[in-house]
Parts: C-alpha cells; sequence; structure tokens
C-alpha cells in the first residue's frame, strides 16, 4: 500500500553520499525574495511510527512566509525503510549532510522534536553542522534516568527485526489501537488527533517500517549522560520548549541552564510532549521572539 504525503506540499529526494540512503523531505519554498530568508529545518521524533506529520502544525504554520523543509528521517515516513545499522552517529551525519545540503543561502534554523533532539545536537557539535539556531521540543536526554542498553540487548532487538517472531510483537506494537494509547499519552486531553493517529498507522504499515523502532527499542538510539556529552557543548543560541512529558524528565534541565548561557527555556502549559499540537499558536509566538530576539 502506498503511503500518501503526511503535508500537503511537494516532496523532494536529497542525496547524501553513497554510503547513506537518499532521503525525502516536505519543502515550501515561496520562490521569491523571501527564498532569501534562513531556512527552517524541522526533524520529527524517534518512536515506533514517526513521520513529518509529527511537525506539520509548525510547517503549515511558516509556509509561505519563509523556506520550510520536514525531513523523514531513514527508516521513517517517506524516506528509505532500508536494514541498516542506525546508531546516534548515523542519525547526526545524516542530519549534518541534510543541513549542509540546504545552505547555500543561509544557515538554518533548526526544531527538533524529543529524541531526534539528541541527533541535532550531536550533528552540531560532533560533525559541526552549520546552524543559526537549535529548538529543541520535549527533548530527551534531561532527566535523571539514564538510558540502559547492551549488546545482548540490541542484538535481541536485532534478531526480532530480521526474523519472523519479531512480526507478531511489530503488528501488536502499531496496531491502531495501541497507537491511538501511546499518542494520547502526549495529549492533555487524553485524545490524539485522528489525522495523526491514522498517518501513524498507515506509516508502520510499510515494509521494512520495524527496523528503524527496533533500533529505538534496542535504547541504542538514546546517548548515555546526554547533559554532558551534547547539551553542554552548544554553542549556537538554542531554546528549549517543555513541559511534562510520560516518557522523559526534565529533572536537570535547570541544572544545565546554569551550565550552558547559550540556552534558554521556556514552559508551554498544560503539554504532555507535543506542545506545537495543543498550543500552535503560543509555540509560534515563542519561537518567533526567540528568533527575533537572536536575529537583534
Amino acid at each position: 500500500m502506498a503511503l500518501a504525503k503526511a503535508i500537503d506540499a511537494k516532496l523532494e529526494e536529497f542525496a547524501l553520499g553513497a554510503e547513506f540512503p537518499r532521503v525525502r523531505c516536505y519543502t515550501d519554498d515561496p520562490g521569491s525574495e523571501i527564498s532569501s530568508e534562513k531556512p527552517l529545518v524541522l526533524l520529527h521524533s524517534i518512536n515506533a511510527a514517526p513521520s513529518s506529520m509529527e511537525m506539520k502544525p509548525l510547517f503549515e504554520h511558516y509556509r509561505g512566509s519563509r523556506p520550510v523543509y520536514s525531513l523523514d528521517l531513514p527508516g521513517f515516513g517517506q524516506s528509505p525503510r532500508e536494514d541498516l545499522a542506525y546508531s546516534p552517529a548515523f542519525y547526526a551525519e545524516v542530519v549534518a549532510r541534510f543541513l549542509d545540503s540546504i545552505s547555500s543561502v543561509a544557515a538554518a534554523d533548526v526544531v527538533a522534536l524529543s529524541l531526534s533532539a539528541e541527533f541535532l545536537v550531536r550533528a552540531v557539535v560532533e560533525q559541526g553542522a552549520a546552524v543559526s539556531s537549535v529548538t529543541l521540543i520535549s527533548p530527551t536526554g534531561m532527566g535523571h534516568r539514564q538510558p540502559r542498553t547492551s549488546k545482548a540487548a540490541q542484538g535481541v532487538t536485532g534478531f526480532l527485526a530480521r526474523s519472523a517472531l519479531g512480526t507478531p510483537l511489530w503488528r501488536a506494537l502499531v496496531s491502531k489501537p495501541s497507537i491511538r494509547f501511546f499518542l494520547g499519552q502526549a495529549f492533555h486531553r487524553g485524545a490524539a488527533p485522528k489525522p495523526l493517529v491514522d498517518y501513524a498507522y498507515a506509516t508502520a504499515q510499510q515494509s521494512g517500517a520495524k527496523y528503524a523502532p527496533f533500533a529505538f527499542l534496542s535504547m541504542g538510539l538514546f546517548t548515555p549522560n546526554a547533559i554532558e556529552s551534547l547539551y553542554q557543548l552548544l554553542s549556537v543560541p538554542t531554546l528549549i520548549l517543555y513541559d511534562r512529558d510520560p516518557n522523559i524528565g526534565f529533572e536537570r534541565l535547570d541544572e544545565l541552564l546554569n551550565l550552558n548561557p547559550a540556552i534558554r527555556a521556556e514552559r508551554i502549559e498544560p503539554s504532555l510532549g507535543l506542545p506545537h499540537w495543543e498550543h500552535t499558536q503560543r509555540t509560534c509566538d515563542l519561537l518567533d521572539q526567540f528568533w527575533r530576539e537572536e536575529g537583534a
């Protein structure tokens, strides 16, 4: 079954080098003097069934006013679902190469959701990706609880991803009731919008859809001690938007703000991980204020 587009926009393919899959990205470029504006790049989260649909409210808000890109990361959405060695370093280099491919006019403002925040920051601090600013929505790695993984755990999940034994588990994980339940946890009112649920279900039914999510389930895509190894090293203007999240904590956020003056944070409440869906205008007002102040 062909996957419909998550966003009614042009879907472009980008080559990132022979050793990387070609990725697909929703784009909106007004094609006028506005094209000289900084690009805005949106990065969806990582879970069992993510895609650019997660970033649709921001894409729709900013399209027509500046060049906007919403990237489907490898293994998800409209990008290839290959059986690859997915890792934090892999995704960081994908992000770095993509940003380099669109940076001919100006370095981008980049907004990343949840675990993709770690990939973006790694791309900046380790790969030297050029960005104008970073915004992290409900970023992982801010709590006391550390990700625990092992080669054994990664081996088991890798086996499940490639064997028939993992198929029933995968089907249960991405059944519509399961997706509705997990997405509902991210909304203060307890119910996720139907288009978000329906698209998550559809994207999880694609051939090869289980490879990248099983790498996520192994915990191998998380960075231990992300405060010290990633966030503390940021030197570009950074905004964190957060409130509460059923799956991650922010107990160390104040500590990070004291350690790194390049980072500021704003709470958008009440929200549970997807404030740009429940409070789109508030989110965009904070983004506009952040970019305006940093530009000045």
